[in-house]
């Protein structure tokens, strides 16, 4: 996610608190004997995790507000002890919104990750996620038409698009031991399989092209609705789901497709988001085939764009060519890639703080007063 890229890389200048809120099962939970105990944070990072007699509710609306209340007075009271003059507030997501009135802070972020709604229907801007735009010191938005939809109520408002751990994905690694025996050319996906892939988009083009793998890696989504179409496709010998894995071996995968894809429905959700593997694919050099949602557009010189099954099949005939293949055409794409690397736009976001609490200079990771509060689910 890119809130865990930001916020741990926020601790080169900063003291970050990650504040955990979870909801009455997990709190339950650690009433069990034997539960364990979360981990201990390390560098200038830490983890807020309340007590079981705390946890973040939905209803009834006045113990809700109670317990977010006792929560933030522990942390509050937390960083003054530890010498905290200055608090920022970072808020990765419109859910929340009330914690702008329940901590007090010298300086407040919100950044639009996603279009909240989750409407495939276009909807306007909700009164509340409006109060929130117009309320925080700062706004960051993920997407450019979350940028022209988002980006006018708050002049303190800059584009934050999703980035890459660059040498994670650019650096060579071996082929994973799953992989191996999977045939080439392999059509390749990293990420969830959800509902808002275009699911009768693969099936058709699957079918087509037996002389093809098509790799998935990427957990199941909880959506009952694409279970036929992945049972049908289950059954095909050209398709193979690998399941998830872990963030650090990605990578490993990306590298070892041989085109990489982002066939998304394309609806007025899809339009606003911005995918993150777009430049961890771009990243590993290797040729990209995406569906013409709005955040692709701009990348048209370094990904090929197809809609409908015909275009797909071209520009996948295309993207394993010679011509796409080419060491110049691989360069291009990871220079493209690098362009998005977390590390300098993460100083941007710092710089920025910095200069709105009107630091003389960025701090050293871990030293002075300074905190950076952020609040998770």
């Amino acid at each position: 996610m890119d809130r865990h890229h930001v916020l741990t890389r926020l601790t080169n200048y900063f003291h970050v608190v990650w504040m955990h809120q979870p909801g009455w099962r997990q709190c339950a939970a650690k009433l069990r004997p034997g539960a364990a105990a979360p981990a201990a944070p390390s560098g200038a990072l830490e983890i807020y995790e309340p007590g079981f007699w705390l946890p973040r509710l939905g209803r009834p609306g006045w113990l809700a507000r109670f317990t977010a209340q006792r929560r933030f007075e522990q942390v509050y009271r937390r960083l003054r002890a530890q010498g905290c003059t200055k608090i920022v507030l970072y808020l990765w997501g419109l859910e929340f919104a009330e914690a702008l009135d329940q901590m007090p802070h010298d300086f407040s972020i919100y950044n639009v990750s996603d279009e909240y709604s989750f409407s495939s229907k276009e909807v306007e801007v909700s009164a509340r996620e409006r109060r929130l735009l117009e309320s925080v010191g700062q706004v960051y938005i993920i997407s450019p038409a979350l940028m022209k939809k988002k980006g006018r109520f708050n002049p303190h408002t800059d584009s934050l698009p999703a980035g890459v751990d660059y040498w994670r994905y650019a650096t060579p690694r071996p082929e994973p031991e799953d992989m191996r025996t999977i045939p080439h050319p392999r059509i390749g996906y990293l990420g969830h399989l959800k509902s808002r892939l275009d699911w009768p988009l693969l099936l058709e083009l699957s079918a087509r092209h037996p002389q093809w793998s098509f790799v998935f890696v990427g957990p199941k989504s909880p959506h009952p609705t694409i279970d036929a179409a992945l049972a049908e496709m289950s059954s095909r010998p050209n398709v193979y789901f690998l399941g998830g894995r872990p963030a650090e071996k990605l990578g490993e995968y990306i590298q070892h497709f041989d085109v990489c894809t982002m066939p998304y429905v394309v609806d007025d959700y899809t339009k606003y988001i911005y995918p993150g593997k777009m430049h961890e694919y771009l990243a590993s050099g290797r040729p990209v085939v995406s569906t013409p949602i709005h955040s692709v557009e701009e990348f048209r010189n370094v990904i090929n764009i197809a809609s409908g099954s015909q275009e797909w099949s071209n520009a996948l005939e295309f993207s394993l060519s010679e011509e796409e293949n080419a060491p110049a055409r691989r360069a291009e794409r990871q220079r493209a890639a690098r362009e998005y690397d977390w590390d300098p736009l993460v100083e941007k976001i710092a710089r920025n703080i910095a200069g709105r609490l009107e630091l003389e200079d960025l701090p050293a990771s871990g030293v002075g007063a300074d905190r950076v509060l952020t609040q998770s689910s």
